[in-house]
């Protein structure tokens, strides 16, 4: 058993600026069951949405953000997010963070959905420069401990005698098949991405498998907007194993979609061609591929100068190399891949979740701010702004929260008795591959009411048939990481089929219209419901 003031799970931007906020006045033990860098920050190539130009504001952010979020964004939210934005992204830069400058000033690029200038930027790798900066950080603040390859079970849960519930830890899973950990913490908080995973084809890195939905949702907390999955439209075709995003500041910067035969196709879609919002880039892609039987469009970057893209996109240009492609003389193939999760743990302003103690924060939160679509570069804006106030919350409130339960405390996992086996092994890997399949075909860009039940149906025969292996066998991280799947898969469907209409990232055939009488509103799913 451990203890500690604060336990943060994940070690992405969000769960490094909370520990490094939080160590200011408490002792904080952060697990990630990868090693440190592993995270979709460290993938993450566009920038930091913020307003910095002379010819931006805050009013335009916050009206781009809201359009992209098509009447679901949180108005409180966003605000929020806009006019604090600016000076986290300052303070990452006294913190060491190298950002990309014109002259004297930072650089700032555009993408898709924006009005201005405002993406913050390191090059096209300022998800690894952001990661590098905060572990520099956290390696010199002695208040935090690390544990890599360190795998959350469950979270403790305690009933006081007044009949109220509190987060008061997690089970942790160490590496090397070494016995669980009973971690106890005053204040938890979830920091662990999003569920790219779930899907065949995804933008997101192995350790994207809805760990922190799956673990919330089972300890009691509410979820929400699990429907919104934003699809990246230009991820570079064959989009298998290590699939390789191409940022959207490509397009920021003048490159256009083309079909195979060359003609531009996007403004069929969309006044802004191929700067539209993603999700109705992710779906004309969709449809086009389909109406003609091709299997990817192309992405043609002529229109940017070779030296702007050697100066511009030096990670982008490499790795299309690499695998085979030149964006400097042809065009590269794309098509779209599962890049984000909009909804996640419901929390309030604060990164406080409906169970007492219990934090989220960045993708794994749904906090408002992204609606029904995320707005290109917010999201590590608000994995930064929500990490400084959910730790700005938690640390006066830690003399108050008693010590860390000793006793009372309920995990939902505890140690088996049984060795695993083999054959087990294998089906569990089976298990996961007919998930991913199942939700790309049924739960994917385009919906309707019959591919919904029937990926429920299926979804649920495999959680069930898991769930009894979970029980009987001994914890290993790769039926944990199943186990998450097939919990954040059954949530995905359920939200998506209370929402009878199509708004932002979830497009419904049957329903092909928003309807804002009945659901201009979050889709809500209270904790600890039967999956």
């Amino acid at each position: 058993m451990m203890e500690t003031d604060v336990l943060v799970l994940g070690s992405g931007i969000a769960g490094l600026w909370v520990a490094l906020e939080a160590a200011r006045a408490a002792r904080v033990v952060v697990v990630t069951k990868k090693e440190r860098v592993e995270s979709s920050t460290n993938y993450a190539q566009g920038g930091i949405a913020a307003v910095f130009g002379a010819d931006d504001s805050f009013e335009l952010h916050r009206r781009d953000t809201l359009a992209a979020g098509a009447g679901l964004c949180h108005p409180d939210a966003v605000d929020v997010l806009v006019r604090e934005g600016p000076e986290r992204v300052l303070e990452l830069l006294r913190l060491g963070a190298r950002f990309t400058r014109s002259g004297d000033a930072l650089s700032l690029g555009r993408e898709g959905g924006h009005s201005r200038r405002r993406v913050v930027r390191a090059d096209d790798l300022t998800g690894a420069e952001v990661e590098r900066a905060l572990l520099a950080a956290v390696e010199g603040t002695p208040a935090i401990q690390l544990l890599e390859n360190h795998a959350a079970l469950d979270l403790l849960v305690s009933h006081a005698a007044d009949g109220a519930r509190r987060c008061g830890g997690a089970v942790v899973l160490p590496p090397q098949g070494a016995p669980p950990i009973t971690l106890r913490a005053r204040a938890v908080v979830l920091a662990t991405g999003g569920s790219g995973q779930v899907y065949q084809h995804t933008t997101n890195p192995a350790i994207a498998t809805g760990d922190g939905v799956a673990l919330a949702y089972r300890a009691g907390a509410t979820v929400a907007n699990l429907e919104f999955v934003q699809f990246h439209p230009t991820v570079l075709y064959p989009a298998r194993g290590n699939s390789f995003l191409i940022s959207e500041a490509v397009r920021g910067e003048g490159a256009v979609l083309r079909r195979l035969d060359g003609t531009a196709f996007m403004q069929r879609y969309h006044p802004l061609g191929s700067l539209a919002p993603r999700d109705v880039v992710a779906r004309a892609i969709d449809r086009e591929m389909k109406e003609r039987g091709d299997a990817h469009v192309l992405l043609d970057c002529s229109a940017i100068a070779p030296e702007e893209i050697r100066a511009r996109f030096p990670n982008i240009l490499r790795e299309t190399r690499a695998r085979g492609t030149d964006m400097l003389r042809e065009p590269l193939p794309v098509v779209p891949a599962a890049h984000y999760q909009c909804g996640g743990v419901q929390t309030d302003l604060c990164g406080r979740s409906s169970l007492a103690a219990l934090y989220a924060v960045g993708e794994v939160a749904c906090t408002g701010v992204h609606g029904a679509n995320r707005l290109a570069s917010n999201s590590l804006l608000e994995a930064l702004v929500f990490a400084h106030r959910a730790a700005r919350d938690l640390l006066p409130r830690l003399s108050a929260l008693p010590p860390p339960p000793t006793a009372g405390a309920t995990p939902t996992v505890a140690a088996r008795s049984d060795a695993r086996h083999h054959d087990e092994r294998i089906l569990t890997r089976h298990d996961r591959d007919e998930l991913r399949a199942l939700m790309w075909n049924l739960v994917g860009i385009v919906r309707t009411d019959e591919r919904l039940s029937l990926a429920e149906e299926r979804i649920r025969k495999i959680a069930e048939q898991n769930e009894r292996l979970w029980a009987a066998s001994e914890p290993d991280p790769e039926r944990a990481e199943l186990r998450n799947l097939l919990a954040t898969a059954l949530l995905i469907v359920r939200c998506a089929r209370w929402r009878r209409e199509s708004r932002g990232l979830h497009h419904n055939l049957d329903y092909p219209f928003r309807d804002n009488e009945r659901f201009l509103r979050d889709s809500v799913v209270l904790g600890a419901a039967a999956l």
